[in-house]
């Protein structure tokens, strides 16, 4: 499906870190902490909101599928980049790799797409404060999680059967830690490596730019609502807000960082470097903010876990 016949190359191999020699010990015990901290980060955040009946909302249940998303997505990149700061051979196999791109894809947009919903949803609370039981019913909830991970594998899919139905000529040396789409286009072959490149650049662009688009259109609308308020309620209608927002700008600022930067000439240390950006500091920052950013989280997390583990002190 994948397009074996149309290639001459049957597995690749991944640079990686190799233009860091002498620091891929450190790297690795650097990387290895971030990653069980987002594990753990992440996990925190599913069994505080699973045990305390009080966060059984929309709202939580959204943090949890973002959860879950960012959670699968760095399973897909990350176990196999420690690995290989730790191998001499790099190689992965042609479908290996198309698999991991699925998945990183798949998780990555499905994380865009619930950053959308999340936004939505406080638009609703915010705004539409009487219909909200209604708008996020239970029926309506599963409905936007549903289309939010329906739609990350639909993008995963398109991108994936694009980039791998490309023909690959050699050299099979991915300037990068994991299949990336930028990396392998340079190893491609033919006359469609362009069509396909502007292709895949154009889907995505207008993926993410319609997600982005959608939360700023909501945030206008919530601005406003708010300023119409008292000032008594304004603090405490803006604090449901800000962890969302500033995840949300942290999401965003690093991949337009990355994917936005001007063209001119790359060095894989570079692009190596900008990279951990997003696929490790990124999902590393998010269950930070929410912990921090949201006040109801952070007392459930304090009532839920530091006093069975330290009851004395409390």
């Amino acid at each position: 499906m994948l397009g074996q016949n149309h290639t001459c190359t049957s597995e690749f191999t991944l640079f990686g870190f190799s233009a860091f020699p002498h620091l891929q010990l450190m790297l690795f015990l650097l990387l290895l902490l971030m990653y069980l901290f987002t594990l753990l980060g992440n996990l925190l955040i599913m069994a505080t909101v699973w045990s305390e009946r009080g966060l059984h909302t929309p709202m939580y249940l959204l943090l949890c599928a973002l959860s879950v998303s960012e959670i699968l997505y760095t399973v897909a990149i990350i176990p196999r980049m420690l690995a290989d700061l730790l191998s001499t051979t790099r190689s992965i196999a042609f479908l290996a790799c198309a698999s991991q791109m699925f998945f990183s894809f798949t998780f990555g947009f499905t994380h865009s797409f619930l950053l959308t919903v999340m936004g939505y949803d406080r638009y609703v609370a915010i705004c539409h404060p009487l219909r909200y039981n209604v708008l996020m019913s239970p029926r309506g909830c599963a409905c936007l999680l549903g289309c939010s991970w329906a739609g990350g594998s639909v993008m995963g899919m398109v991108v994936t059967t694009a980039i791998f139905h490309l023909s690959f000529c050699g050299p099979n040396e991915i300037h990068h830690f994991f299949c990336h789409v930028p990396p392998l286009l340079k190893l491609a072959c033919g006359d469609d490596v362009l069509v396909v490149a502007l292709g895949v650049g154009l889907v995505c662009i207008m993926a993410l730019m319609g997600c982005l688009l959608l939360i700023l259109l909501s945030y206008a609308f919530i601005v406003a609502t708010i300023l119409t308020i008292p000032s008594a309620g304004r603090n405490k209608a803006f604090s449901t807000c800000a962890s969302h927002l500033t995840v949300v700008v942290v999401h965003y600022g690093f991949a337009s960082v990355i994917y936005l930067k001007p063209k001119g000439p790359q060095s894989p240390k570079g692009d190596t470097l900008m990279g951990i950006i997003y696929t490790v500091l990124t999902p590393f920052l998010s269950p930070i903010i929410f912990s921090l950013r949201n006040k109801e989280l952070k007392v459930a997390i304090k009532k839920t876990f530091f006093t069975k583990f330290f009851p004395q002190n409390c």
